[in-house]
């Protein structure tokens, strides 16, 4: 019989090493590596070609029973769903602690339950007594939800299983949870793996839209195996900064929907409210153009949103050290983008401090983004405004030219929609033919950009 090799999973990355190391060679936290021995030993022969029972074929196209969607309610959620909540389907939710999972999935049960339909509210994290605080914070307290206040899947299964399937099953959240077969304590890799995989085998099984919160890392990575990510069907996170108030659902992966969609939210206290135009949340209260500012019409899965760049130029004396400072947006871009503009446009940014804010607390990562971050920059350099209601959008390469980008024509019409009468960006004929009453002025070059502003009285 051939030796059972030891290996050491890590509980915080779940990278395995065959050695044990006291920092993680992939992920670099200490003291998590942790001796798993698994419970078959594949070094040996095993003949599986017999014994098991016959699999059913069937064409892509035998006739069956179609799935609908479950609207949540909640149209900012749906949205980020890809139209609703699928049968049988698995969802894992991530998010920064306090940042508002619970609330927003407490009024979804709700909302479902009111509608009729049953909805299953299991948290791991709290007692029964105070999940029914927060609902009645939020208003909720008649809502004929089903809660429990349990850890063990094997107690949650066999409830489960004694009663109708339920249209909404919440498990808050999946690190809490822990199965008696497997060893280890809740949250390590094979108890988050072994818990998440007999919960979704229940939610396939039974047809029932199951939502699993998970915690993230200091890093903002789902905490837990990677492999939790491929075994469901839809990766959420849930985003946004505590001193803002707007909240961002994003879609990571979904496999019945567009991916990158976002619905977003504006945490008041009566929970989490819906917000139809995010667009005039972010560019609230600009008045009058000031210089340092640009308006980006960025495109998040199928919806556009106007966001607000503001840089800001600070000269040093002579021998002081710049800084580099970005809120929002990808600090590497930014020093690519510096660099182009001192070597094609002559611009000196070399002895001055640069800080570059994306309004609001939204996070960018929309290549398209470039023109619009320059411009702010030169007219920050420049000390001159942009022209009034103007949004701004492509990409720019290493050699200073201005490249054109997906979906300008969606672009501009939201950019119509909010009274922008004007618009600069690449040369692209769809975005020439698209513009809606904008005036659509392209720029080929980055220093036709300078040039623009230059010339602005």
């Amino acid at each position: 019989m051939a030796k059972t090799k030891k290996r050491y999973v890590c509980q915080a990355c779940g990278s395995v090493s065959h050695r044990w190391q006291g920092q993680c060679p992939d992920c670099a936290e200490w003291n998590t590596l942790v001796e798993d021995v698994p419970a078959t030993v594949f070094s040996q022969k095993h003949d599986l070609s017999s014994g098991g029972r016959r699999v059913a074929f069937e064409p892509l196209d035998a006739p069956g029973e179609a799935l609908r969607r479950r609207t949540t309610g909640l149209a900012e959620f749906d949205r980020a769903l890809g139209g609703g909540l699928v049968p049988g389907s698995a969802i894992l939710m991530g998010g920064d602690p306090g940042i508002g999972k619970s609330t927003l999935l407490l009024q979804a049960a709700a909302r479902i339950a009111a509608a009729g339909a049953e909805a299953v509210y299991v948290s791991g994290e709290e007692a029964a007594g105070q999940v029914r605080l927060r609902a009645a914070r939020l208003g909720l307290a008649d809502a004929p939800i089903k809660l429990a206040a349990a850890t063990s899947v094997r107690d949650i299964l066999t409830t489960l299983n004694g009663m109708a399937a339920p249209a909404l099953l919440v498990i808050d959240s999946i690190q809490t949870m822990y199965s008696d077969t497997i060893e280890g304590a809740p949250g390590t890799v094979s108890q988050v793996r072994g818990c998440a995989f007999e919960l979704i085998r229940y939610a396939k099984e039974n047809g029932v839209a199951l939502v699993l919160v998970g915690h993230v890392t200091k890093d903002g990575n789902i905490a837990g195996p990677r492999v939790l990510e491929h075994m469901v069907d839809v990766v959420m996170s849930f985003e946004g900064e505590r001193s803002h108030q707007y909240r961002i659902l994003r879609s990571l992966k979904n496999r019945f929907g567009p991916v990158d969609e976002i619905g977003v939210f504006a945490m008041a206290g009566q929970g989490l409210e819906e917000v139809a135009n995010p667009s005039m949340l972010f560019l609230s209260g600009r008045d009058e153009p000031l210089a340092g500012s640009s308006v980006f019409p960025a495109l998040e899965g199928t919806r556009p949103v106007l966001v607000e760049v503001q840089a800001l130029i600070v000269r040093l004396q002579s021998g002081a050290t710049p800084r580099r400072a970005v809120v929002g947006w990808d600090s590497g871009r930014l020093a690519m983008l510096l660099a182009v503009l001192e070597a094609r446009c002559g611009l000196n940014f070399s002895s001055a401090e640069v800080y570059l804010n994306i309004a609001g607390g939204y996070r960018l990562t929309d290549p398209a983004a470039d023109l619009a971050v320059a411009a702010a920059l030169v007219s920050a350099l420049a000390d001159r405004p942009l022209p009034a209601r103007s949004v701004w959008f492509g990409e720019v390469s290493l050699a200073g030219e201005v490249r054109p980008v997906a979906h300008s024509a969606v672009r501009l019409r939201e950019a119509a929609k909010l009274g922008f009468s004007s618009s600069f960006g690449p040369h692209d004929d769809t975005a020439a033919g698209a513009h809606d009453g904008v005036d659509y002025r392209a720029i080929g070059q980055l220093a036709n950009l300078v040039d623009r502003i230059a010339a602005t009285p």
